[in-house]
């Protein structure tokens, strides 16, 4: 005996599967069992035909809904889960594990003292961190490398935490991470891997510059890279870098220099020359090679950290918690490692404060935004010799620009606590003299910058990668 049913049924096309709406569905099962028991049945859903209906109608449905589901995992812009893992083995890649937090850190000591990789230290909070690029104390007496966190995940690093020496060198004194470390991640979300699995399909090629960077981004534990070329036979300055003539430019944040110049020095052509303040030897192994190998120099750049600063403008009401400034400097910390699904903030980019509201404003109806603005460095207010003596800055001499109340100072040494804000003006009202700080401290002089967040926008150079800590992170109730 032939079945026949009036439940409509799915089908493949141009569009690929589609599947009948469930109120289609539901008047075929009472038809079919109308039918059946030979007409005349009230269809109301709650009769026991009914109800046998509307479960049928459900099981029919949620089997259609399971292979839409299926169908679409075979798309790489909708696949996730195990389904995006084996798409991507298709390309070779898989899965990035979480990775750990990077911080530049510097050393001071005796000079021509080496700090070998896997040195470790320790920051406030008790985590370990190894030195992930070896270096020598120069005649200046310092050194700045990077360090890595043993653990994986985005555990924060603020700026002034990374100040003790785990695994006593002779020779080395002291270690200090100027600003902020860069977060890590946890295990590669949807979209990055997404992202990352798009930018592979280079990394068969060769010379290419997406395939530099996907053979870089490919390395254990690289958080970020940028990969540009000068290709004139003059230096030229791009990303506010200048570049050698005829030049690759490589700048990662994670991984281990040794890994990280394999990589580029397998995908880079030949002949070109290199850019970066790490050097590492790599050895030609191929087949046909025997020892003493053939040896090459790779530079590429370790970037520094661009600290940001941000202004919340939030409309003050009795709904506003009282952790409010905590709760928005979370979201901005979150925001910036990308943890909001968003795109994390990256070497070589501009950065736009409009990037932050959607997570300020995730925090509930009472986070109603007036305005929020951000800064840093690479736009200064003020450039100035200065020294600090409790609350009192003592303004020896201006390079450039204004000093003014509200403005974030800052120095290169790591010497100021970040943060640091003036507060009033003493007998200085913009250029020479004293102003009043927050935060009590000792800093001999030295060169420093103010700054204000109160741009939309701001760029980062490409030999910079962007980091926040709360305590540049100003949130003000109006």
């Amino acid at each position: 005996m032939t079945a026949t049913t009036n439940v409509p049924t799915v089908s493949f096309g141009s569009a690929g599967f589609t599947a009948p709406a469930e109120s289609a569905i539901l008047a075929g099962v009472q038809e079919d069992i109308n039918n059946a028991f030979g007409g005349n049945l009230n269809p109301g859903l709650t009769t026991p035909q009914g109800q046998l209906a509307s479960s049928e109608t459900a099981i029919i449905g949620n089997a259609n809904d399971t292979f839409l589901y299926l169908t679409q995992m075979f798309d790489p812009a909708y696949a996730e889960g195990r389904y995006q893992d084996a798409l991507a083995r298709i390309y070779f890649i898989t899965r990035n594990p979480s990775q750990p937090t990077a911080a530049l850190a510097l050393c001071v000591g005796l000079s021509g003292t080496t700090i070998p990789v896997g040195t470790q230290a320790q920051d406030t909070s008790g985590n370990i961190y190894v030195c992930t690029a070896a270096g020598t104390i120069g005649s200046s007496g310092s050194v700045t490398l990077p360090f890595a966190n043993i653990l994986p995940g985005p555990i924060p690093c603020g700026a002034g935490t990374l100040t003790t020496i785990y695994q006593p060198i002779s020779g080395w004194d002291t270690i200090n991470n100027v600003a902020a470390g860069v977060l890590g991640n946890d295990v590669e979300s949807r979209s990055a891997f997404e992202t990352r699995r798009a930018q592979s399909t280079a990394w068969q090629s060769q010379g290419s510059l997406p395939s530099v960077l996907g053979a870089v981004l490919s390395v254990p534990n690289v958080i970020d890279a940028f990969v540009t070329e000068n290709t004139s036979n003059y230096t030229a300055t791009i990303g506010g870098v200048i570049l050698g003539p005829n030049s690759l430019y490589v700048a990662v944040v994670g991984g281990t220099a040794p890994a990280i110049a394999q990589a580029i020095w397998s995908k880079k052509a030949p002949g070109c020359g290199y850019n970066g303040n790490t050097t590492v030897i790599v050895q030609d192994t191929s087949v046909g090679y025997s020892p003493p190998y053939p040896a090459y120099s790779v530079l590429f750049e370790i970037p520094n950290a661009l600290s940001v600063l941000v202004n919340v403008n939030i409309v003050n009401s009795v709904a506003v918690p009282s952790n409010a400034d905590v709760l928005v400097q979370n979201a901005i910390i979150g925001a910036f490692a990308g943890a909001d699904g968003g795109p994390r903030a990256s070497i070589g980019t501009t950065l736009y404060a409009s990037r932050f509201y959607a997570p300020v404003a995730s925090l509930g109806s009472w986070a109603q935004i007036i305005s929020i603005e951000i800064g840093s460095n690479n736009s200064p207010s003020a450039v100035f010799v200065g020294s600090v003596a409790g609350n009192v800055l003592t303004v020896s001499s201006v390079t450039s620009g204004t000093l003014a109340v509200g403005q974030t100072i800052s120095d290169t040494t790591g010497s100021l606590a970040v943060g640091t804000m003036i507060t009033a003006l003493g007998s200085g009202s913009g250029g020479t003299g004293t102003y009043t700080v927050s935060g009590s401290q000792t800093i001999g002089s030295e060169g420093m910058i103010a700054a204000i967040p109160s741009l939309f926008n701001i760029p980062v150079n490409i030999n910079q990668i962007p980091v926040v800590s709360a305590a540049n992170i100003n949130v003000t109730l109006t």
